[in-house]
């Protein structure tokens, strides 16, 4: 997607964070651009930075855990700005916590957001993208934790995960209908993903009680890379074409071990008498190398 000047992106979590950043970037492109949040006052806010930098936005309050809530939005999009060309499926909560004391309105609610919410946004938008003919791109939020799982970080690691495997398969569906995928992939952003407790929906159950923001936690967050940074280099893998965008070099480390350890469990079974006697067998076509 080379051409972004008068075209149009959706920004789902857009009010702050990266998603605040990947409008910002994405309008400094000329595009027009479309916000949602959940939260109301930081959606206004955000409005006013981008209208300063000069950049045609406007916003929608969206939970995109809830279907209708993205359709409505979409409708409103294609209200305002006619079509939609890039979608931005970002939106996402933090839940974690050691084995066996997660609630269970704490897996429902990252599951349905970060997860599902990445599922609305596509299914809503691409048949809009279809519709006008000119192309267009998906990005869907992920995380280094799509690429690793920490200990405690369970919850959000799987539905990250989630989200790197719907996009594999997306950007080989989708590329037939003239529509690109990538996932992005970045380790810690200044955000303030660390709030998201205060922004959780009673339906979930009663949330736990807010305390002070830990001291290790505040400065994870606070010496993140800036999260324009992180929206200017999604610019750069829309225009070129990328599945995987990283924003983050130094994981490449971690990731490789983890590669490694799978590669050698490949090489077990190779080896295994229970499975090295069996009868040679074609790779199923879902498998096959590109």
């Amino acid at each position: 997607m080379q051409k972004l000047t008068g075209k149009v992106a959706f920004v789902t979590g857009g009010a702050s964070g990266i998603g605040l950043g990947l409008a910002e970037a994405f309008g400094g492109q000329g595009m027009s651009v479309m916000i949602a949040d959940i939260d109301e006052t930081a959606l206004a806010a955000a409005l006013a930075h981008l209208r300063q930098r000069g950049i045609s936005a406007d916003g929608v309050i969206c939970n995109v855990a809830r279907r209708a809530d993205v359709e409505a939005a979409a409708q409103r999009t294609l209200a305002r700005f006619g079509k939609v060309h890039l979608v931005c499926n970002n939106a996402g909560v933090p839940v974690g916590g050691p084995f066996g004391k997660v609630p269970s309105g704490d897996w429902t609610w990252v599951l349905d957001v970060n997860l599902l919410g990445v599922v609305h946004g596509v299914e809503t938008f691409v048949p809009l993208i279809e519709a006008h003919g000119e192309g267009g791109w998906i990005v869907n939020t992920s995380s280094m934790a799509g690429m690793m799982s920490p200990p405690t970080m369970e919850p959000y690691c799987a539905t990250k995960s989630a989200v790197v495997a719907m996009s594999e398969g997306w950007s080989v569906q989708l590329a037939a209908r003239s529509i690109g995928v990538s996932v992005l992939c970045p380790g810690v952003v200044q955000s303030r993903i660390d709030e998201g407790y205060g922004r959780r929906p009673p339906e979930y159950g009663a949330a736990p009680t807010p305390g002070p923001r830990p001291a290790k936690t505040l400065s994870m967050v606070q010496e993140g890379i800036p999260a324009l940074a992180v929206g200017e280099r999604v610019v750069e893998a829309v225009k070129d074409g990328e599945l995987y965008i990283f924003t983050h070099p130094e994981y490449r480390a971690p990731v490789e071990a983890r590669f490694r350890r799978i590669l050698a469990a490949f090489d077990k079974a190779a080896e295994s008498p229970a499975i090295k006697t069996l009868a040679p067998r074609d790779l199923p076509y879902f498998a096959r190398a590109e």
